[in-house]
């Protein structure tokens, strides 16, 4: 039977996500829920939450993950190779190119006013994807005490991601397996021939092993490519659970680039579509166009740049092919049920948390660490807060919620805004 979404259609919605995905995994996701559920109506509900549980599990950015996951339940591996493909090409070719005009003009100003207009929107955006993701998942006591102490052990205590997800999957095998006996129809098993994660494993390492052979262990591009291997090996949680380890190792260890030049990466990388991991790929940047050998300074930089990019994706292919046929032929059985829906409930508070910390940094400009024998948090201070943005936000909520405008419109405005303002400021 022919798929009856055509392949151009999902590669247009896929480019458009990868487009818009400001603000880190809660807004992607929540774009992703907006169009390819609510709108698209290309899968239901149950299909996207079990997609999202998964991807929440594996190491790596959990978006991109979840769009190969999703293309892959569309188009098998042609449709997950586009989609997650698809996730990071704009946001690594902005990036690529806010690393040239950072070393060549010392600086990266980008259309601030543009970007700002953009962050501002996203937040709305955020906000209505977590109510509608909050209202279709989280429902009885159970799930919404699961979905609020997975946001404060986030939020107050600083408990690590996979401690927290991990806690919420066997909560909720002791308490929803029995509630959890789908009445769908189970349909054909999905498949994915051995030789293609076989062939995912070999094009992720292939880069490490050449260098290695060629320039030997210590050549910058060797321990470029074994270090984010490694970081996309274990970076658990998302980019902000390793984002410590890379800037210690970058900065201090290697020389790489300064703790500065890593924060001005940082900031990149959050004004940027795509997952926040691709700072990595500034890191690499600095490091290879610093030590070029006899390749020209931007060129290694470039090089560099996407042999990082590479290694950092690379094996949310593998993970997604090796795994997802295992993990749908689980979609069935109540006591994996129960447990996913754990993780479902703890999933919305994680991206509640998420939706805060991009919040608090948008809204405030100072904040104030609170560190205690029990409390690990950073708490805003209000006399620092950005009332233009405060305004942009209520006005794109308004757009969303109230003047129900769409995605679309309501982000060419909000860009439209955030340009007139910046210009009002420069004149």
């Amino acid at each position: 039977m022919p798929n009856p979404i055509p392949l151009r259609a999902a590669a247009s919605v896929w480019f458009k996500i990868a487009l818009l995905s400001f603000g880190g995994p809660a807004a992607q996701i929540g774009l992703m829920q907006r169009l390819i559920v609510d709108e698209k109506g290309w899968l239901d509900q149950a299909r996207f939450n079990h997609a999202l549980n998964f991807c929440m599990l594996l190491p790596g950015p959990e978006a991109q993950q979840l769009a190969a996951y999703i293309g892959w339940l569309l188009h098998g591996v042609r449709g997950g190779l586009i989609a997650g493909t698809l996730f990071v090409l704009p946001g690594a070719l902005v990036m690529l190119c806010l690393g040239l005009l950072y070393v060549t003009l010392g600086q990266a100003t980008l259309v601030e006013g543009l970007l700002f207009g953009l962050k501002c929107a996203v937040l709305a955006i955020v906000i209505q994807a977590l109510a509608r993701m909050s209202g279709k998942v989280v429902q009885g006591t159970a799930a919404t005490i699961l979905a609020v102490a997975a946001f404060l052990a986030m939020f107050l205590f600083s408990l690590p991601f996979p401690v927290v997800v991990i806690g919420a999957g066997v909560l909720g095998l002791v308490l929803f397996s029995d509630a959890a006996r789908t009445t769908d129809q189970a349909s054909a098993p999905l498949t994915i021939r051995p030789v293609v994660p076989a062939l995912a494993l070999v094009m992720w390492l292939a880069p490490l092993v050449v260098l290695w052979l060629a320039l030997g262990r210590e050549s910058v591009w060797t321990e470029l490519a074994g270090f984010f291997s490694l970081v996309a090996s274990l970076s658990f949680g998302g980019a902000y659970a390793v984002l410590a380890w890379v800037a210690q190792f970058a900065a201090e260890s290697r020389n790489w680039l300064s703790a500065s030049e890593m924060l001005d990466g940082l900031g990149l990388a959050e004004t940027t579509p795509g997952p926040l991991i691709l700072v990595t790929q500034f890191v690499g940047f600095l490091a290879a166009w610093r030590q070029p050998g006899m390749l020209e300074p931007l060129l290694a930089g470039s090089l560099g740049a996407m042999l990082t990019t590479w290694v950092i994706f690379a094996p949310s292919f593998l993970w997604v092919f090796l795994l997802a046929p295992r993990v749908e032929a689980l979609r069935h059985n109540p006591r994996v049920a129960g447990a996913l829906r754990g993780v479902t409930a703890a999933v919305v508070g994680v991206i509640a948390n998420l939706a805060l910390w991009f919040a608090v940094r948008l809204l405030f400009s100072e904040h104030r660490p609170v560190d205690s024998a029990i409390f690990n948090f950073d708490w805003p201070l209000l006399v620092s807060i950005d009332l233009r943005a405060l305004v942009l936000v209520v006005l794109a909520a308004l757009m969303l919620f109230v003047f129900r405008l769409g995605l679309i419109t309501t982000i060419a405005l909000m860009a439209g805004i955030g340009l007139l303002l910046q210009w009002i400021d420069v004149t």
